[in-house]
């Protein structure tokens, strides 16, 4: 750890305005302090100090941050940690993409600092939010009590939702599905009634980017396919016990009924391999009749395609209910990610690094982390952070800009949702107000803290376990397997891969995390 007199601070483009930089509340250090950083996530495998978000940090905070990431020569977080971590020497502050377990882990073995005095002493808007929020302060501790990273708390309810094609539905004369029944009754006009109008019958009634979203329809037999906004994760069952939902019998059901829609012709006979391209292609061409994706991207081709394709008419919808008469939406934006920062046992100035942590948790730090530097990325009107035209009217998407600029990237922040609002389409907008009159959202498994004993578990038996259980989805799915010939091998196997040692550890570190 190095502390350098600098002879000018560096504000470099910035155009903050005076009242931010004069606000020395805000000041941590009086002289400049450099606190090395390891930042690897998916946009960037490293932390770019010229970001103007990091320059405008650095004279608000007098906290200067110097990139020393590992493993910049790949984009896989996991295998960038475990190279740091072989270092020893760790820079100052930790940052990363899926930090929650080698922290967790490596926490109480002390390779991080705990956090919770830290935060009780200096951290004063870091512990005002997990005072309201002590669910989420549960969900980050590791196995010893301690918390030991602060993570990105996203921010917002909704994150998908189902879209149609409105004008095949108008022009078929349908309504909106509203059950599984009708969803079914749907897929099919759209299989064999030409909506598109060219002669052929080559549209896909129903597509996904994620092949997931696809296994996510067995909610619609009231199977789970998820207890996360991660994809394949475990959930807690209505008895309050660590289950995964590719084991349930509901599951078992509706992989059937997918099985047979894909047979049908009602799937992308793709939904495999098209991938992240298959809304692009699909919708762009005038073939997509209906899918489950993110809100605020999806709505955004009505505007792109109204001079393409006449009447196109891309819409939100209520999910269908179940066959129980349920409707749910399974996918939310999860309160707590396992991203964020840890500070290292080699930093030799704790205090000022969390309070650095704090200043991110403050309205000027919020707001620069969210929008950017004002001035440059937005301007205040009427007390609201309001983004500029030529970055809401760009062709680069919103996001895209902002991390370009060292804002919205995966260090310990709280996001705010008005930022995504601001670029949310009208569809959209309307579509997240038809969800939220509706009581739609399922709780969330926020994850667990295992003990190393635990942990040497779950690493033995889980990964093969869960490649064998997506193996088994993909074959049923694509017909060369049939659930329900293979449903109690399946099971058996599954036992003797270790599946019930991996459900006992979860359960334990379950019971121990959240018993309060």
């Amino acid at each position: 750890m190095k502390k350098k007199l600098l002879a000018t601070a560096i504000l470099g483009t910035t155009c903050l305005t005076s009242a931010a930089l004069a606000d020395e509340s805000l000041r941590i250090t009086d002289e400049p302090l450099e606190l090395t950083i390891h930042m690897h996530w998916d946009r960037a495998q490293g932390y770019n100090e010229n970001y103007p978000v990091e320059q405008a940090a650095r004279e608000m905070t007098g906290i200067h941050l110097i990139d020393a990431t590992a493993g910049k020569n790949s984009t896989d977080q996991r295998e960038a940690m475990s190279l740091l971590l072989a270092q020893g020497n760790l820079p100052d502050i930790v940052g990363s993409q899926l930090i929650k377990q080698p922290v967790n882990e490596f926490g109480p073995q002390g390779a991080f600092l705990p956090l919770n005095e830290l935060i009780e002493e200096h951290a004063p808007n870091i512990k005002a939010f997990f005072d309201e929020r002590p669910e989420l302060r549960q969900a980050i501790s590791a196995y010893d009590g301690n918390m030991y990273y602060i993570p990105y708390l996203p921010d917002g309810k909704y994150g998908r939702a189902w879209f149609v094609r409105q004008d095949w539905l108008d022009k078929l004369g349908l309504e909106q599905p509203q059950n599984v029944d009708e969803l079914y009754d749907t897929l099919v006009a759209f299989r064999d009634q030409d909506p598109n109008g060219n002669g052929l019958k080559d549209e896909v009634p129903f597509f996904v980017r994620d092949w997931e979203e696809l296994i996510r329809l067995v909610t619609l037999w009231d199977g789970r396919s998820s207890g996360s906004d991660t994809p394949h994760d475990f959930l807690v069952n209505a008895d309050g016990e660590i289950v995964h939902p590719y084991t349930q019998e509901n599951y078992r059901i509706g992989m059937t009924h997918i099985a047979d829609w894909y047979a049908q012709g009602l799937i992308d006979r793709e939904v495999f391999t098209r991938g992240t391209s298959a809304r692009d292609y699909l919708l762009s061409e005038d073939l997509g009749g209906m899918t489950h994706d993110w809100f605020a991207s999806t709505s955004g081709y009505n505007a792109a395609l109204e001079d393409e394709i006449e009447g196109f008419n891309f819409i939100p919808f209520l999910p269908p209910a179940s066959v129980s008469g349920n409707r749910i939406e399974e996918h939310r934006r999860i309160p707590i990610k396992p991203d964020g920062w840890a500070i290292s046992y080699s930093n030799e100035h704790p205090v000022e690094t969390i309070k650095y942590f704090d200043f991110w948790f403050t309205e000027p730090g919020r707001l620069l982390s969210n929008f950017g530097v004002e001035g440059e990325t937005w301007d205040m009107v009427d007390g609201e952070p309001v983004f500029k035209p030529e970055v809401l009217n760009s062709d680069r998407a919103v996001n895209s800009q902002l991390w370009e600029v060292g804002a919205q990237i995966k260090k310990g922040y709280w996001q705010d949702y008005r930022y995504e609002w601001q670029w949310t389409a009208p569809a959209a907008r309307e579509g997240i107000e038809l969800y939220d009159s509706a009581d739609l959202l399922v709780d969330q498994f926020l994850g667990v803290a295992f003990n190393k004993e635990e942990q040497a578990i779950y690493d033995r038996y889980w990964p093969s376990i869960q490649t064998y259980m997506l193996e088994r989805q993909q074959a049923w799915v694509l017909g060369t397997g049939n659930i329900e010939n293979d449903w109690d091998a399946y099971l058996a196997t599954l036992d003797n891969m270790g599946y019930g040692q991996v459900i006992q550890v979860m359960n334990d570190a379950y019971a121990r995390q959240y018993s309060n």
